[in-house]
């Protein structure tokens, strides 16, 4: 494993860690032998660090990138501690779940604040410790919801499909995406973000198995994502694996743009 994915003693940055994918993602690092500084809100990092039992190859920073004008003081206590990372990997978005007639132009506003003002920063500010370096690997998040559009037949009621600002914001992620590759590229950073699909998290699994069951038979492949299919294509966009790839989308969501 830490030969083919050449990631061994790396510090990769993942803000979102300790989420549902997060976990999937900083788990498969800490395998190949990277060194994860796992970022997340309020004291989500560090109860998920208690429970991983990673030890000294997993730090932990507890921030909400959604607060702009401190991400450039983050980032440089975090490299003062650390050392300039070599990947960034960043899982956040930002959502209201309202149906379309609830949304305010203040929720819309205040969600692609989170979407896309935050994530762009973030990605800003890490890629100048990283251009010092000679070269870094960064993955943002998109979503199939930034290529197309939800059914209304898979979210029946009680299920509130995927809301307006949300799709947005990861449409935005994928254009993002295409113009820091380019503008970074000579300097020798990647940018690259992946479009997940179906991935419900476990508590909605459990609470609601005839959503599951409509997704699954949405996809081509029958059956919804699991978190570590979305670890994999993550650890191989960091690594020197995917050196020539700059720019990309990569979709993992078992078929369901390709109907």
């Amino acid at each position: 494993m830490n030969d083919t994915f050449q990631l061994k003693d790396k510090l990769v940055w993942v803000v979102g860690g300790a989420g549902y994918l997060g976990q999937a993602v900083v788990a498969l690092l800490n395998s190949t032998g990277a060194k994860v500084l796992c970022i997340d809100m309020e004291n989500r990092a560090v109860d998920f660090a208690q429970k991983a039992g990673f030890g000294d190859r997993m730090a932990t920073a507890s921030f909400n990138i959604n607060d702009t004008g401190f991400i450039a003081q983050f980032a440089k206590e975090q490299v003062a501690l650390h050392g300039r990372p070599d990947g960034l990997v960043n899982l956040a978005f930002g959502s209201t779940a309202k149906k379309l007639d609830d949304l305010s132009d203040e929720d819309f506003d205040k969600v692609n604040h989170a979407a896309l003002t935050a994530i762009f920063v973030f990605a800003r500010e890490v890629s100048k410790y990283m251009i010092e370096k000679g070269r870094g690997s960064i993955v943002l998040f998109s979503s199939m919801y930034g290529m197309v559009s939800p059914n209304d037949e898979v979210y029946e009621a009680p299920m509130n499909k995927n809301p307006l600002e949300y799709g947005v914001g990861k449409a935005g992620v994928i254009q993002m995406t295409k113009y820091l590759a380019v503008h970074w590229a000579k300097q020798q950073l990647r940018v690259n973000c992946i479009s997940p699909g179906p991935f419900p998290n476990p508590a909605v699994q459990q609470s609601h198995p005839d959503f599951i069951a409509r997704l699954a038979r949405k996809s081509p492949m029958g059956r919804i994502g699991i978190a570590n299919e979305i670890a994999g294509p993550v650890a191989f966009l960091l690594s020197d694996i995917s050196s020539y790839i700059t720019g990309h989308n990569l979709v993992v969501d078992g078929g369901w743009t390709s109907w």
